[in-house]
């Protein structure tokens, strides 16, 4: 074989969603695609805001020079500092441009903040249920993942993270809102976790909290997100504009670095520097300049809550075990039987595509995308009825 061992073990570890969205794929051919049900992948069916396109089309038609050659690694100055602004007035704290490094989604953003921290051997802290790729960023940069239980809930389990960190632990990753679940960790537990790594500190050991907000603006009533940044001073986030603007094809998002962090500069040389030697060089021209004036905008996140609210209803009224999402736009179920593998393959027949909650590090659960149109979320209400009854739910 000419590929990797490494890379041949990932691939058969890869992910569900990719396995389950290009499963559909396939029926979608012999079905048609109207006949398919297909709840697989975070792939918003809604359209960028009105004003951004707007923008997009007023900065790719402009006469500024140089509009599509190479800026410095970390991004456009004055896009930078638009997002700095952005973080200075939600935190209150001392955000400047050399806070943020620009990147190609948040995939290159963790890659880049994993690369910049971990040695081999380091390991990383990850709660389940967990989005899958975070295995192969650490993987990537010769990072351990040490995966850790969180409560009935899906909410964070202090005590079981400091069971799991030893003295080769360098991160923990924390997902909030969170993929897969639409739990958002609470302050309360965000404190009491920052309480346990100052402890770490104190015994001399630095352990960074590396938080992805891709979902940050997806929030559902009233519930506000802790700012990470004035609970932890070692904060790194990352954050995407796939899914606040619905731009996942465009990838583009960014880093931003605590002012808190002692000796900031060196990580922020590192950041930049790996951006480059990773292969992305830099994130997209055109993007940068769109999104560093939509950081106060999102989609109507109203219409991501009355599809969470119908896929919710129909799931308890047939009979469902389901935790209420409080943001992002997923639901995570637990599965009528054990293996949820067999039941998302049952789902299949009724033309539903799922992914097993295996995939999350989680079996007995399954997670549906409810960033559909309402229709689809509607017509699949007789199947899980059907399926509650058939499996004794009703």
């Amino acid at each position: 074989m000419g590929i990797s061992k490494a890379i041949s073990k990932s691939m058969r570890d890869s992910s569900w969603i990719r396995a389950m969205f290009e499963e559909g794929e396939k029926m979608k051919k012999v079905h048609g695609p109207e006949n398919i049900l297909d709840f697989t992948l975070g792939n918003p069916v809604m359209e960028p805001p009105a004003e951004l396109k707007e923008e997009l089309v007023r900065i790719v038609t402009s006469d500024i020079k140089g509009m599509h050659r190479y800026m410095t690694n970390s991004g456009y100055e004055d896009v930078r500092g638009e997002i700095a602004r952005f973080h200075k007035e939600k935190s209150g704290l001392p955000f400047t441009k050399d806070n943020i490094v620009m990147t190609v989604g948040s995939a290159g953003g963790m890659n880049v903040a994993l690369k910049s921290l971990l040695d081999p051997g380091n390991e990383v802290i990850v709660p389940i249920p967990f989005f899958v790729e975070f295995k192969f960023y650490i993987e990537n940069h010769g990072g351990v993942m040490k995966l850790v239980d969180t409560g009935e809930d899906f909410h964070l389990d202090i005590e079981k993270i400091e069971k799991a960190i030893s003295k080769k632990t360098k991160a923990i990753i924390i997902n909030s809102p969170n993929n897969p679940t639409g739990v958002v960790y609470n302050e309360k537990d965000l404190r009491d976790l920052a309480a346990l790594l100052h402890k770490r500190r104190e015994r001399g050991q630095r352990i960074f909290l590396l938080s992805d907000e891709a979902y940050r603006k997806i929030i559902y009533d009233g519930i506000v997100l802790p700012d990470v940044f004035n609970i932890y001073e070692d904060t790194i986030t990352v954050t995407s504009h796939s899914k606040d603007l619905a731009l996942p094809g465009e990838r583009i998002g960014y880093i931003s670095a605590s002012p808190l962090i002692k000796n900031l500069k060196p990580l922020m040389d590192a950041m930049i520097f790996s951006n480059r030697i990773l292969g992305f060089i830099n994130a997209p021209a055109l993007m940068q300049r769109l999104v560093g004036k939509f950081q106060q905008n999102s989609i109507d996140v109203l219409d991501y809550q009355g599809k969470r609210d119908a896929i919710y209803n129909i799931l308890v009224e047939s009979g469902f075990d389901v935790i209420k999402p409080m943001g992002a736009f997923y639901i995570f179920p637990r599965s009528p039987e054990p293996d949820d593998i067999a039941f998302v393959r049952e789902l299949q027949k009724h033309h539903i595509l799922a992914v097993p909650g295996v995939g999350f590090g989680t079996p007995g659960y399954f997670r549906l995308a409810y960033c559909v149109d309402m229709d689809i979320i509607e017509r699949s209400r007789k199947f899980f009825l059907e399926l509650g009854l058939k499996n004794g739910k009703k």
